[in-house]
């Protein structure tokens, strides 16, 4: 099997850590490893396959002798060295928002458009999050009753907010548990222990955040339907790890519950865990670590007479919400002989 010369870019960073991680524990054919990051980061040691790897400072030559490079130091980032690293052959796998909605480069997640990659095209993005969940959802029910409108509403983990999300929360609890006065909000807009943030990233003009319209963007250029409508509301929750989705759909053709679950069942990447009888649901508790996209909750709108069901979606943001999809992408474009 040939094997590839891979950069992570960003390494040191949360999703950074997670792709070393996905492309060790995924068997990916890594010939050598190269480990990229700000000057801040640079000589701090990752392990590797129970080897020490020094990581580098990233430089606009980086890219050199490079096959697979994942991107995720964000967007400034990106937009600087993305371009050298194409220049010089080199796939580039970008997490950051900077490509997802350039009509030129691919926005993929691999159950739903693997046929968007294109050997040519060297820069691809990784989608939000949020949306790679859901559409990874969405993806059968379409291609079977085609939908129509998406409402959706996301209660998404601190981890998406990076490590100082993480350590906010953490710092924020302990104080609480110790009866200590809480430190200050600096990473969100408002203490997030014990409480919940219906805002995520900054409002627009047409009063949704920017996080609300990546869904709504994204969606579209990912299924390949610009008729799609979709409305997403997203709330930071303090859970450290995974997000979770309550996704209301309508199609144009009806479909029942129990139809739903047998096409999600049958789906790539999906997991269904749909016993509300038997107190089985989707959690984030059983989704963190886990490289699955978890269904559950699925029932028929009863307010309305139009073709529509809700259900609940929950999948580890860091891992399929990021370094696990984008590891996806790299194993695709092995298998289709692009790198």
């Amino acid at each position: 099997m040939k094997k590839y010369k891979v950069a992570i870019v960003g390494a040191t960073g949360a999703v950074g850590r997670e792709m070393v991680k996905m492309l060790e524990s995924r068997s990916f054919p890594v010939e050598s490893i190269k480990f990229l990051a700000s000057e801040r980061s640079a000589g701090q040691k990752l392990v590797y396959k129970d080897t020490k790897v020094a990581v580098e400072l990233l430089t606009k030559d980086g890219g050199k002798n490079i096959d697979i490079a994942l991107f995720s130091a964000g967007s400034d980032v990106s937009k600087e060295f993305a371009p050298f690293f194409a220049a010089d052959g080199c796939f580039v796998i970008d997490n950051s928002s900077t490509w997802r909605m350039d009509k030129n480069v691919p926005l993929v997640v691999p159950e739903v458009n693997p046929h968007d990659l294109k050997k040519d095209k060297r820069v691809i993005a990784n989608p939000n999050c949020s949306t790679i969940q859901m559409v990874v959802a969405l993806k059968p029910l379409h291609d079977f009753a085609k939908i129509k409108r998406v409402i959706v509403s996301t209660y998404q983990s601190v981890s998406g907010a990076g490590q100082k999300g993480i350590n906010e929360l953490t710092e924020q609890t302990k104080a609480w548990v110790r009866g200590e006065t809480l430190p200050l909000a600096s990473k969100f807009q408002y203490q997030i222990a014990f409480n919940l943030i219906p805002q995520i990233d900054v409002f627009t003009e047409n009063g949704y955040t920017k996080e609300e319209m990546k869904m709504t963007n994204e969606t579209k250029k990912i299924m390949g339907d610009d008729s799609i409508e979709v409305s997403a509301t997203c709330v930071r929750v303090p859970i450290f790890r995974s997000h979770s989705e309550n996704v209301w759909i309508e199609t144009e053709k009806s479909i029942s519950p129990v139809q739903a679950r047998e096409l999600l069942a049958k789906a790539d990447g999906i997991q269904l865990l749909d016993e509300p009888e038997n107190k089985k649901y989707p959690m984030p508790l059983f989704a963190e670590n886990m490289q699955t996209t978890y269904i559950g909750r699925i029932r028929a709108d009863i307010s309305t007479k139009n073709s529509a069901l809700t259900f609940w979606v929950v999948s580890d943001n860091l891992l399929k919400g990021a370094a696990l999809n984008a590891v996806q992408i790299a194993e695709t474009l092995v298998k289709n002989e692009f790198a």
